[in-house]
C-alpha cells in the first residue's frame, strides 16, 4: 500500500478521465472509490462503471495510466465483461500494474506504436503479529494468483511462467505484448489522444524512458539564529523573546 500511495501522490493532478461520446479516455492514477479520487486524484471503479453504463454498443477504451487499486481495477474489468458492446482498448502510453488489467479484459487489445503494458506483484503492507503477516502474504498469493488467471485468460501460457514475469516485474513493448498474447495488435496510426507525463520511479525496472524522476524534496531551511537578549532589557522583552524561540522550535522541521 506504501507504494500505491507514492504512485498516487507522485503522479496526483496529472492525468485525467473523461466521456466522449462511445470513448472512455483512462488517463489517470486508478484509485479505490469517488472519496480517494475527490480526495488524492485519480479515477475511481464507481466513475469508470457511471459512464461505460451509459454508453450503448460499441465502446473505445484509450489507456495511459501508471496503475494503482488492484481491486478498482478488478470492478472496471467487471464493468467492462457486462457491457453488451464490444470493447476496443487502445493502450495510447503505457498500462502499467493494475490498468493492465484493463487492457486484457476488452474484447481486442491494440497497443499504440511506442506503447508499453507492465505486470507485476501485488503490493501491500501489514502491521500486527505474525499471524497478521502470515494472512497478509496468503492474500497477496490469492490475490497474484487471479491476476495470473486473467493473463492466462487472454494469453494462454502456463500459470508457472506468468507468475515468474510477475514477479521479476516484466514490461512489454508494443510488439512484445502481442508476441506474450496479452495484446492483438499494433496500431499503424498514433496514439488520438495527448498523453500525460508520469512518474514512473516507484516500479523497479521502468525503462529509463518512461521514467519521470520526482525532484528531490528541497533540504529545510534552517531556523533563524536569534541573538541572545540582553539583561538590561527588562522582564518583558525576555518574555517576548522566549516565546519566539518557543515558536521557531515547534515550527522546525527537526521538532
Amino acid at each position: 500500500m506504501r507504494q500505491l500511495h507514492r504512485l498516487i501522490q507522485a503522479n496526483r493532478g496529472r492525468g485525467a478521465f473523461r466521456a466522449e461520446g462511445n470513448r472512455l479516455v483512462v488517463y489517470d492514477v486508478i484509485v479505490a472509490s469517488d472519496s480517494d479520487a475527490a480526495w488524492l486524484g485519480g479515477i475511481s471503479a464507481e466513475a469508470f462503471a457511471r459512464e461505460l453504463r451509459a454508453m450503448a454498443g460499441d465502446v473505445e477504451l484509450r489507456i495511459n495510466s501508471p496503475g494503482g487499486d488492484v481491486f478498482a481495477a478488478r470492478a472496471m474489468a467487471q464493468a467492462m465483461r457486462e457491457h453488451p458492446g464490444k470493447i476496443t482498448a487502445h493502450v495510447d502510453g503505457v498500462a502499467a500494474s493494475a490498468a493492465s488489467l484493463l487492457a486484457v479484459s476488452a474484447s481486442e487489445t491494440v497497443m499504440a506504436p511506442g506503447a508499453m503494458m507492465m505486470i507485476h506483484e501485488a503490493w501491500t503492507i501489514a502491521l500486527g503479529n505474525k499471524g497478521d503477516f502470515l494472512a497478509t502474504a496468503a492474500l497477496l498469493e490469492k490475490i497474484d494468483a487471479s491476476i495470473v488467471e486473467t493473463y492466462q485468460a487472454k494469453a494462454g501460457g502456463d500459470p508457472a511462467e506468468w507468475a515468474a514475469l510477475m514477479a521479476a516485474e516484466t514490461w512489454y513493448t508494443g510488439a512484445e505484448a502481442v508476441e506474450a498474447g496479452l495484446a492483438d495488435r499494433v496500431a499503424e496510426d498514433k496514439p488520438a489522444a495527448a498523453q500525460a507525463a508520469w512518474d514512473l520511479g516507484v516500479y523497479d525496472n521502468a525503462p529509463a524512458g518512461q521514467v519521470q524522476a520526482q525532484a528531490p524534496e528541497p533540504a529545510p531551511e534552517p531556523a533563524p539564529v536569534l541573538e541572545p537578549v540582553q539583561a538590561e532589557a527588562g522582564p518583558q522583552t525576555e518574555i517576548e523573546h522566549r516565546k519566539r524561540l518557543l515558536a521557531l522550535r515547534l515550527l522546525s522541521p527537526a521538532a
